[in-house]
């Protein structure tokens, strides 16, 4: 998604003290205090953690497909079930003898089947890939997560145009 754009997005609009810290704004057209880089990180390092969490959102549809994968293979189990049923109903019962006895309840890969994948990947790759985002994160730019699509929103949006505010209304 970002590989190709530059990196131009910039926080110069926004109001700071000579500290560095952001000056309190009620103005819609400020973004929120999380989606500003901390003072002294630099390009290199913003690009470099929205690279890290572009990759972990490819992860994420990952895992959705693993789901979805999950899913669909439990439904063609019991579309399997159903189908022998059918096969014996119609009188073809050694037939379906043999799809239950070989296919009905299979495991989808050795000694696993899809829900023990999904909780393999869940509890090791996937947990882990997580907790490093956040380090890296935490060390980096604050635990500050989207900083790169934040500046992109910033330089992209018209400022001062309904529908391109920074921020949504703030309850209360």
């Amino acid at each position: 998604m970002h590989a190709n754009l530059p990196l131009v997005a910039r926080t110069s609009r926004l109001k700071r003290s000579e500290s560095g810290t952001l000056l309190t704004m009620t103005d819609r057209e400020q973004p929120l205090p999380d989606h500003i880089r901390p003072a002294g990180v630099s390009d290199e390092t913003v690009a470099a953690a929205g690279k890290l969490s572009e990759a972990l959102e490819t992860v994420e549809q990952a895992r959705g497909n693993l789901y979805a994968f999950h899913q669909l293979m439990g439904r063609a189990d019991l579309l399997l079930g159903d189908a022998v049923d059918k096969l014996a109903e119609a009188g073809h019962r050694e037939l379906a003898d043999r799809v239950r006895t070989e296919m009905v309840g299979r495991n989808v890969v050795e000694g696993r089947w899809t829900f023990q994948i999904v909780e393999d990947f869940d509890d090791g790759y996937w947990t882990e890939f997580r907790e490093l985002d956040r380090q890296v994160r935490d060390e980096l730019v604050a635990g500050r997560r989207h900083l790169f699509e934040a500046e992109m929103k910033e330089d992209r949006r018209t400022h001062g145009r309904r529908g391109h505010e920074a921020r949504p209304v703030e309850d209360g």
